[in-house]
């Protein structure tokens, strides 16, 4: 399968959607309430999406202070896996992060994500340290990424 995406910053209107992608990607996902509480009171968040047509299909949420950037999560919907989307939606954040004037972008990835953390290192990411216990739902160890940006 093929598919044309765009990506663009999400809004209100959107929660709804991201919310269902993100239950359908972690076994821990955020709650609806907490992406209302991104898109309207944190003043910090910036979430990009790719959509095909007008379908939503991956996203990627970000925290911006003080000229460091944050990745908060990034997902795919299972079946749009594997056509680069997610590099698109990183490729987006990076330009977005740059034009903010931020100067440095970080993420954690679990140790087992190896798919995630090739696409992070293709991306320039390195590999930071290790966060212990970070995931809730096992306990598993987080890879701290890092780029200069």
């Amino acid at each position: 399968m093929t598919t044309k995406v765009s990506y663009r910053k999400m809004t209100i209107l959107d929660v709804q959607a991201v919310h269902a992608i993100e239950e359908a990607t972690f076994p821990t996902p955020w709650t609806e309430d907490s992406f209302y509480y991104e898109m309207t009171e944190n003043q910090y968040a910036y979430y990009i999406l790719a959509s095909e047509s007008d379908n939503i299909v991956g996203f990627c949420g970000m925290w911006m202070v003080l000229g460091d950037v944050q990745i908060t999560n990034v997902a795919v919907l299972p079946a749009y896996r594997g056509q680069k989307i997610g590099e698109g939606l990183m490729t987006a954040a990076m330009a977005t992060a740059k034009a903010h004037g931020m100067e440095n972008m970080s993420l954690e990835v679990r140790i087992s994500n190896h798919i995630a953390q090739q696409l992070y290192r293709k991306m320039g990411f390195s590999d930071g340290g290790i966060r212990k216990a970070y995931y809730t739902d096992n306990q598993e160890d987080a890879l701290v990424m890092w780029v200069k940006l």
